[in-house]
């Protein structure tokens, strides 16, 4: 037994521990709120009435303000991180397939899992790998909510 105990860093996978066509359940979830939703709409200048304005938004066919759609991708993808990605990305090289099914309400609670639906080993650069992510957001009822297609540059175990 030695005086120093073992040091464990949290951290995402490296390319080499990716399974495809395993589901990744991230947890916590995010309960959305309305501070939220005002303050992400707000910064990234969004004047949208349907996030900000309740008389407007009532009179609309959800019957009340949404989450902003930004804000529901940035969130589920950031829910994937601690599991996949801390510290093992390289970059983010892309997103598609975005779409989002059914609205996200502020009270509402986002969960999110990920399927790996591709990987290969990076031609132009030694050591990294590509792999592609499905992620797909559910609110609290398990209504998908929220679909997003990723592409990251991920590191290889060394």
């Amino acid at each position: 037994m030695t005086d120093t105990p073992r040091e464990i860093v949290q951290r995402g996978l490296y390319f080499d521990e990716f399974e495809t066509d395993a589901v990744y359940r991230h947890t916590p979830g995010r309960t959305a709120t309305e501070a939220d939703n005002v303050l992400f709409t707000t910064l990234t200048m969004n004047a949208q009435a349907l996030h900000l304005d309740e008389a407007y938004a009532i009179t609309q066919p959800f019957g009340r303000r949404l989450m902003n759609s930004m804000w529901t991708l940035s969130t589920l993808v950031g829910l994937s991180v601690t599991q996949l990605t801390q510290g093992t990305l390289v970059a983010q090289l892309g997103l598609s397939d975005i779409s989002f099914p059914h609205p996200l309400f502020a009270g509402d609670t986002l969960t999110c899992e990920t399927v790996v639906v591709d990987k290969r080993l990076s031609k132009s650069r030694p050591g990294e790998g590509i792999v592609t992510l499905k992620h797909t957001g559910r609110n609290q009822d398990g209504t998908i909510v929220a679909l997003a297609t990723r592409v990251a540059l991920m590191q290889v175990k060394a």
